[in-house]
């Protein structure tokens, strides 16, 4: 059993998927653990193991032994990796975390009075900095062809000031008042059971990109509000685990708004839209994957 304060009602079950970042997966758990300690927040934490070459599972084990572990024999992907935990969890909110960030203290209590205080929130993203303290943009519209088209044409680098034109990557946002917004990074999203439970876990389909992003559409079409607020933060180094298999991730993640647009903008008046946003964006993916082979 993997839960500790019990008489409280702030109470949250933390998904973790990990591939091949022990050193990082051990020190979020030790910060989780830590923050907890002196806490008034029920906690229980599910981490799933997809395969780690380099002795996660055991590591946890040995640490760990109040988490709860599923041990993969096979890479899962992030998307159903999630669905394992979420399966697993029991408590009123579900925090689907990355391994590779620092949860500070208060951090737990503020996300989860946030989500008490309005009723009418079914996902919350917090604050993330990265390690040198300066701000992780976070924080993102939906990507409709529209709003990727702008992007694609340059047209939110011209004018990032823009509500319209930088409606995607959100380049207005302040990132200082609460705010209701489309989707958080899912690198901290907090989820009320009951939102999710309507809306219904991951979508598979999505392995690595696009599936909280998918979520989050489905969430606010179901009727709940998705908020961020800077009132809590995370540290975040990013990417530990993408960054292993390098250019591979920018034909994923192509791959992913394709799908997305075919599972939600199917109708005819996205069409043109649509095919022209699919050309521009597979040239700007081999851009992006010889980046990041070049380094």
């Amino acid at each position: 059993m993997a839960v500790t304060n019990l008489s409280h009602a702030k109470s949250i079950s933390i998904c973790i998927v990990n591939w091949n970042t022990r050193e990082m997966l051990l020190d979020a758990l030790r910060s989780i653990y830590r923050t907890c300690a002196d806490s008034m927040v029920q906690v229980e934490v599910i981490v799933v193991d997809n395969a780690s070459a380099d002795g996660s599972a055991a590591a946890v084990a040995a640490e760990f032994p109040q988490a709860e572990l599923i041990a993969n024999v096979d890479n899962k992907g992030y998307a159903a990796g999630n669905n394992q935990a979420i399966n697993r969890a029991k408590l009123p909110y579900i925090l689907l975390l990355n391994p590779d960030v620092i949860v500070p203290d208060k951090c737990l209590d503020t996300a989860l009075q946030f989500m008490e205080d309005h009723v009418d929130c079914g996902a919350l993203g917090i604050r993330q900095i990265h390690p040198d303290g300066s701000l992780q943009r976070s924080v993102r519209g939906f990507p409709t062809p529209q709003t990727v088209l702008w992007e694609l044409l340059g047209l939110s680098r011209l004018f990032p000031n823009s509500r319209k034109f930088g409606a995607y990557r959100m380049t207005w946002f302040g990132y200082d008042s609460v705010a209701e917004v489309d989707q958080p990074m899912g690198t901290f999203l907090l989820i009320r059971r009951e939102a999710m439970q309507q809306t219904g876990i991951i979508d598979e389909q999505f392995t690595i990109f696009f599936n909280e992003v998918d979520w989050c559409l489905r969430c606010k079409r179901a009727g709940w509000k998705i908020f961020f607020t800077p009132d809590s933060e995370i540290i975040h180094y990013g990417g530990a685990s993408t960054v292993q298999v390098g250019a591979a991730m920018a034909w994923e993640s192509r791959r992913g708004l394709l799908q997305f647009y075919a599972k939600h903008y199917s109708n005819a008046q996205y069409l043109p839209l649509r095919a022209f946003v699919a050309m521009a964006s597979w040239p700007h993916a081999w851009l992006q994957a010889r980046r990041r082979q070049n380094g």
